[in-house]
């Protein structure tokens, strides 16, 4: 009788046995999840070599800001600066300079404290033109008519041009009229009339070569060609002419040469 037990208990064991076919299932289901667990990590590795090679890059294409590279930029700075410098030096030295009035002779043109910017570079000038000039030396003429070099004011000056190499100045006292080449000039610019002679020269006169004959606007009480510390102006010590008023600002403008509308407003 203990023979078919046993052989009733093999049966049982078969539903194991049955369950043996259902794994490799579930390895071939999981085998290709495990591929593609493998590629993933492939597939990232160029990417992430890429961005290390470009984070491995960046400090050469941005370079950091050294003491060197500050000091190439400062020795830049510094070379712009002095370039400009120098221009500016060369502009004022050689072309225009600025110029202070002292004193009341160019009353009522231009008065005391007035700041005016020259033109070094004009060399042609014409009648009436406002003139600054170095009148370190003085010439006159001496007993025998020889045009001599004396001391005259030490200093620069600012005169209106009357005449020029080779014309004929005559000055009528009495009357107050100032003759260039037989003609009377019209100065709506002068303050007062021409009556003062300070015996520098004998009149009518005719300007050498190479000098000028100046007076001031404020006829009465200006040191100029009639005065013998002043007298010819040599055309060497014409520093330049005068273009604009730059200060004070109210009055900021051009020098009218004329006299003209300019002279007129301010003698209202």
């Amino acid at each position: 009788m203990e023979t078919p037990e046993l052989e009733q208990e093999k049966p049982a064991s078969l539903p194991e046995q049955a369950s043996d076919p259902a794994e490799p299932e579930t390895v071939t289901e999981a085998a290709p999840e495990t591929e593609a667990a493998a590629d993933t990590p492939a597939e990232a590795a160029p990417e992430a070599a890429a961005e290390t090679s470009a984070e491995d890059k960046q400090p050469e294409d941005n370079p950091h800001y050294t003491f060197k590279n500050f000091l190439c930029d400062a020795l830049d700075v510094i070379e712009s600066v002095t370039t400009a410098i120098f221009v500016v030096m060369l502009v004022f030295t050689y072309l225009i300079c600025t110029a202070v009035v002292e004193g009341e002779s160019m009353v009522p043109t231009l008065e005391n404290g007035d700041r005016l910017m020259v033109s070094r570079i004009t060399k042609e000038y014409e009648t009436g033109d406002i003139l600054i000039l170095d009148s370190e030396s003085a010439y006159t003429f001496d007993d025998t008519g020889k045009l001599t070099a004396s001391a005259g004011l030490g200093k620069r000056i600012v005169k209106r041009l009357i005449a020029q190499s080779g014309q004929e100045v005559n000055i009528d006292f009495d009357e107050g009229i100032v003759y260039v080449d037989g003609k009377a000039l019209d100065e709506p610019y002068t303050s007062t009339l021409t009556k003062r002679d300070n015996r520098a020269f004998t009149y009518p006169l005719t300007v050498p070569e190479g000098y000028v004959f100046v007076l001031g606007d404020n006829r009465h009480i200006s040191k100029d060609s009639r005065h013998p510390e002043v007298g010819m102006i040599a055309e060497e010590n014409i520093i330049g002419k005068v273009l604009i008023r730059i200060a004070p600002l109210y009055k900021f403008g051009r020098i009218d040469s004329t006299g003209g509308q300019q002279a007129e407003s301010q003698r209202d």
